[in-house]
């Protein structure tokens, strides 16, 4: 049971692989992603969105990630998105409507969470293929030779680095309190004793932050956490997937401008 929760709460599921893009320079990536991403968000034409979804999901099949995997993060984006299909039809005023036994329908409002919806999903699918085939410590060293705060990137490594001590504390706590036959209920005795479960949590993260800043000062941390792998990229791949994508990315903001 401990190691099924503990496998659901890694955040590095698709960076275990031998495909083009998991070998592929993180801070290329980095930059194509923020560039397509934004595009596709700010983008108002159709065929934009469908192009932009397309890309995406060629890039998820170059990847080679588990499509079922995939799947299940798409189903929390479309739960909200099937939410807009619901409210906008009948909130967005336009002169364009539909009736639907009896209830008047915005076409455009229709038209409009429907769009919302291929935009988001592609633009999750561009986080997939290209970000989270790199580990935490990768896109964080990528940040860091991208000339980006230090102090930015070394809180994105600390915190992907203790986070997950912290689930370990928490963790422990439940079982201490299920061990004590801890039974959850709507009362002032439940309340009162998952304050004093995040209260422990809080106390002891802080023990060991104390812990830990002591360590890391008597090893002569200076500041700066050095990439074990080496500086990444240039090479001929890196060059000709960067080329490829920031060339996609151009033709997708031709044709958004085009349409306006």
């Amino acid at each position: 049971m401990i190691k099924k929760i503990w496998y659901n709460v890694t955040f590095e599921q698709f960076s275990d692989g031998t495909s083009f893009l998991h070998q592929a320079d993180p801070r290329g990536k980095i930059i194509c992603t923020s560039l397509l991403s934004l595009i596709i968000a700010l983008s108002r034409n159709w065929l934009t969105a469908l192009l932009g979804l397309l890309l995406a999901c060629l890039l998820v099949f170059i990847a080679r990630l588990p499509w079922h995997k995939i799947f299940r993060r798409l189903a929390l984006v479309n739960s909200f998105n099937i939410l807009l299909c619901l409210i906008l039809p009948l909130t967005y005023s336009s002169d364009k409507t539909l009736s639907l036994f009896g209830i008047h329908l915005s076409s455009t409002g229709f038209f409009l969470a429907f769009l919302i919806t291929i935009k988001s999903n592609a633009v999750v699918l561009l986080f997939i293929s290209l970000l989270a085939t790199s580990t935490v410590a990768q896109l964080g060293h990528g940040l860091q030779q991208l000339r980006l705060s230090q102090k930015l990137c070394l809180l994105l490594l600390f915190s992907y680095r203790y986070i997950t001590l912290i689930q370990q504390e928490l963790f422990r706590l439940q079982r201490a309190a299920q061990l004590r036959c801890f039974q959850p209920k709507t009362n002032l005795h439940t309340y009162k004793t998952y304050g004093y479960m995040l209260g422990m949590m809080l106390i002891r993260s802080w023990n060991r932050a104390q812990r830990v800043q002591e360590a890391m000062v008597l090893r002569g941390f200076s500041g700066q956490f050095h990439d074990l792998y080496g500086t990444m990229g240039g090479q001929r791949n890196d060059f000709l997937l960067i080329t490829t994508l920031l060339l996609a990315t151009a033709g997708l903001l031709g044709l958004e401008i085009f349409s306006w």
